[in-house]
């Protein structure tokens, strides 16, 4: 049987805040494309949601995609972190779409192992696991984090590989090799400004040949408060290739809270 989405969950976005209790926060995040390497301390709880716009391709002025993920993260020791996607939906329209729709897409479970903390050892190295699943969507991502601090300056590199089953009983099969780059310079130890680059490779049933994707754009983070108990951090993405289908801007936006 098909995986279906509760209807609790759309009003536990609103509510888990309310039941966490306040531990310690969580390390705010300086880029929305890029992972980086440091993971939760233990005990700690942050709640995330995520804002991405997509917007035209090259074959469609009119296209626009609005997805919205709600990501609940807890630190289960000083080195390993859990998090739990608890709803990922979209708003889709355009030309190019049989109908506009908004629809749930999946819910996710996501795995950060930190080996080497770049504060302390000199350079980062994290493994990153994902396992995400709804009515027409399977996945698994795995991904291998590197970062390395210039003092202000914040350099984290992204190697993934996504394998991804779709449609109804999964039936098609197909996989993507993506790599990003993230920089992000501390102007004071509240806003952070930098850039993003972002490398796909679709790998249509597991074969080569599909173009290529390639997006980059600048990143701007701010820290509020005293504790820096929340932030907020956003992405503009240009593409340069052309693609079609493939979204010409992706603007993506991550607001945190701590507990």
């Amino acid at each position: 049987m098909r995986p279906s989405l509760p209807a609790a969950l759309a009003a536990a976005p609103l509510v888990l805040p309310l039941l966490v209790p306040a531990v310690a926060r969580a390390d705010e995040r300086r880029f929305t494309f890029t992972q980086e390497a440091p993971t939760a301390p233990k005990g700690a709880v942050e709640f995330e949601n995520w804002f991405t716009y997509k917007k035209a391709t090259p074959d469609d002025s009119s296209f626009n995609r609005f997805e919205f993920r709600h990501e609940l993260e807890f630190g289960l020791t000083d080195h390993v972190q859990l998090a739990f996607y608890i709803a990922d939906w979209s708003i889709t329209s355009g030309r190019s779409v049989e109908r506009d729709q908004a629809k749930y897409d999946d819910s996710a479970l996501e795995l950060k192992i930190n080996f080497m903390d770049p504060a302390k050892d000199g350079f980062g190295l994290t493994s990153y696991h994902e396992v995400r699943l709804g009515d027409a969507v399977f996945e698994l991502e795995n991904k291998l984090i590197l970062q390395k601090n210039f003092g202000p300056l914040v350099a984290a590199y992204n190697l993934s590989l996504e394998a991804v089953w779709q449609e109804h009983g999964y039936r098609e099969r197909e996989g993507e090799l993506s790599q990003s780059l993230g920089l992000s310079y501390e102007i004071t130890p509240k806003f952070l400004v930098g850039m993003e680059a972002l490398h796909e490779l679709p790998l249509p049933d597991w074969k080569t040949g599909a173009n290529q994707n390639f997006f980059i754009g600048p990143v701007a983070s701010y820290r509020f408060g005293g504790d820096h108990d929340w932030w907020v951090t956003a992405t503009a993405l240009k593409q340069t290739t052309h693609n079609e289908g493939e979204a010409e801007w992706q603007f993506r936006v991550i607001v945190g809270f701590s507990f």
